[in-house]
């Protein structure tokens, strides 16, 4: 079976959106500048027709209409407000926990729902304030209209700065806060800045001893079996099944390619037949909002194998505790968990999902009551693992190492599986060989970031010449090409690397280009929506004077088609809101990309999906 042939293609629905974006107001906040005086911010958007950035700017009194209108659609923010069991874990801890005025700080405020739950907990006394964060300007203007609506602007002072530029006795925040409620969490946990922010928090802005919602996050972990998961970190494996004879990741350069060692947010229920549990849930890490946590942190531990396998990936998740008695979780497990226990499913949304950390190579044996030793180890913004036998690391650990600094070139899971997948090579193999039938010297041009076409093209023949543009590969995609091309034989003449860009390259390359090839694959557009690949027919458009006058253009042609399809998991993730827990968001609707009951003239963004990960899923066979 091929590494992806129980992976459906991915599809683009009309106002789904990727999923593997996390909510922008901090994942943005690295790429924008800001003037607080000024009320300005400047974002970097990337044009995909062509692969170039530009700054846009982003006013304060901004109208409706502009440039920025659809940048939130592009996040979560909509799939975490209709997620009704967070909602609702949220507003029984609040009101648990809120019982009488005082002063809440509000880190992230997003729409400002969890910082209306806190004034309506204090039963809007005079007495009580919110001090409500949020640094992406866009969602603190979209955060006013929602307060106004509400009637909330009296009790809630919202800034549009990051928690950590707050000072307090400044006109931002008076006094230390009583409370903290949050909600600064990723599918990882730690990777919007949890810990910086609580630490920041604790240190500055909040009370000894302070109140916190939530009260406390458990991460856990899960060794699993599963060649699906393993296909897709394992592509020197996958090559020596295939019959091309190109070699991605030659014998002895293993270290020159991989993904990178880190946490892959991943929807596993979606590949629960392609998983073999072979361990209980391990608990991993504690962290206490109510005190300050430690930027870094290491555990050991021996897990039992419950069955005879190889572990291919650890699956793991965390557990919200919200209130400090223990009585209100929200959880991310994959539905295989007991839903009786603590630690249980919870409704399907995109917002959070698990995390799959690949175990190297073909994995580690292990047989069934044998222990294995499972290093754990956070920073403030991830959490890393290493996994070997109690006696010895395994012979697969030696030859790939878990260190990234060993590898030169990576590459997103998702590309490597279809890199490895024997009936993609073949197709892409045949094309290139029909194209070059009958020339007896070609010249190669390949003018996307494919690293296997390049190859396949010095390969079927060996009087080929081929150069290749690969405009979003890395800077050391150089060094890599040398040194596979040289440990797949072909002579250095043979091949260029050029990193000049299309626009010299016809006075750098005096000949003709006999055979323009693209996969097409550009590696910032891995989420990309199906005619953005139209950058190749661009980019075809601007090198027309390099061509030869029989010059073959492989892909000939792109055929866009479209299904409709029933996915009631992913429509409720992005429906229309009304009511979420007793405040009115129905003006959000356009601005975060809403499904359904839209103003007459507004249509729902068109977003790209991975369709094998929203949940359940049916093709309408009428179509």
């Amino acid at each position: 079976m091929s590494p992806l042939s129980s992976l459906p293609p991915k599809t683009f629905i009309s106002s789904f959106h990727c999923h593997s974006v996390t909510r922008l107001r901090r994942s943005v906040t690295a790429r924008t500048m800001s003037s607080q005086s000024s009320q300005r911010v400047f974002q970097l958007r990337q044009d995909p027709l062509t692969g170039n950035s530009e700054w846009i700017v982003i006013e304060d009194n901004d109208q409706p209409g502009t440039s920025t209108d659809g940048l939130l659609a592009t996040t979560s923010y909509l799939d975490m407000l209709n997620d009704s069991r967070r909602n609702i874990a949220y507003r029984l801890a609040i009101e648990k926990t809120i019982t009488e005025p005082c002063h809440v700080l509000d880190i992230g405020a997003g729409t400002g729902l969890l910082s209306m739950m806190a004034v309506r907990a204090m039963r809007g006394d005079s007495k009580g304030m919110v001090t409500a964060c949020e640094s992406y300007l866009p969602m603190v203007k979209l955060m006013r209209k929602v307060m106004h609506k509400n009637g909330m602007t009296k009790n809630i002072n919202l800034i549009n700065k990051r928690s950590d530029e707050l000072k307090v006795g400044s006109e931002d925040i008076a006094s230390r806060a009583d409370v903290l409620v949050s909600e600064i969490l990723d599918s990882e946990l730690l990777g919007e800045g949890l810990i910086p922010s609580l630490q920041h928090a604790h240190d500055m802005l909040l009370v000894d001893n302070p109140k916190t919602v939530p009260y406390r996050a458990t991460t856990y972990c899960q060794l699993v079996e599963s060649t699906f998961l393993c296909n897709l970190q394992d592509l020197r494996n996958n090559e020596a099944k295939t019959s091309d004879g190109v070699r991605l990741v030659p014998p002895g350069l293993e270290s020159l390619f991989g993904i990178k060692s880190q946490q892959y947010s991943m929807h596993v229920d979606a590949i629960e037949k392609e998983i073999k549990l072979l361990s209980e849930p391990v608990k991993i890490f504690e962290f206490d909002f109510w005190k300050r946590p430690e930027s870094n942190g290491e555990l050991d531990v021996h897990i039992e194998a419950k069955t005879t396998g190889s572990v291919h990936a650890i699956i793991s998740w965390w557990v919200l505790q919200l209130d400090s008695e223990g009585t209100i979780f929200y959880s991310t497990a994959p539905r295989w968990i007991d839903s009786n226990s603590e630690i249980g499913v919870r409704d399907w949304c995109d917002h959070w999902k698990q995390c799959v950390w690949f175990t190297p190579g073909t994995g580690v044996s292990i047989s069934k009551g044998e222990k294995v030793h499972l290093h754990a180890s956070h920073t403030c913004t991830n959490i890393l693992y290493n996994l070997k036998k109690t006696q010895s690391l395994t012979h697969e650990r030696t030859h790939f190492p878990l260190s990234t600094g060993d590898l030169h070139l990576t590459l997103p899971p998702e590309r490597v599986a279809i890199y490895g997948d024997s009936i993609y090579r073949q197709s892409l193999f045949e094309a290139t060989r029909k194209a070059l039938q009958g020339k007896s010297y070609p010249q190669c041009l390949v003018i996307d970031d494919s690293l296997l076409l390049p190859l396949m093209a010095l390969h079927i023949s060996n009087r080929s010449r081929v150069l290749s543009l690969s405009p979003g590969l890395q800077e050391n995609a150089a060094r890599y090409f040398e040194a596979i091309a040289d440990s797949n034989g072909f002579s250095k003449d043979r091949f260029e690397y050029f990193r000049d860009g299309k626009t010299n390259l016809a006075k750098a390359y005096p000949g003709k280009i006999d055979l323009l090839i693209g996969e097409p694959y550009y590696s910032g557009l891995e989420n990309g929506l199906p005619w953005q690949n139209l950058r190749f027919w661009k980019d075809r458009t601007l090198l027309d004077s390099v061509l030869s006058e029989d010059a073959v253009v492989m892909p000939y042609k792109g055929v866009l088609r479209g299904c409709a399809m029933y996915l009631p998991d992913l429509w409720k993730s992005r429906c229309c809101l009304g009511s979420v827990e007793g405040f009115d968001h129905t003006l959000v609707n356009t601005t975060l990309g809403g499904c359904g009951d839209l103003p007459s003239g507004k249509d729902s963004p068109c977003l790209p999906f991975f369709i094998w990960q929203c949940g359940e899923t049916k093709v309408n066979r009428s179509c």
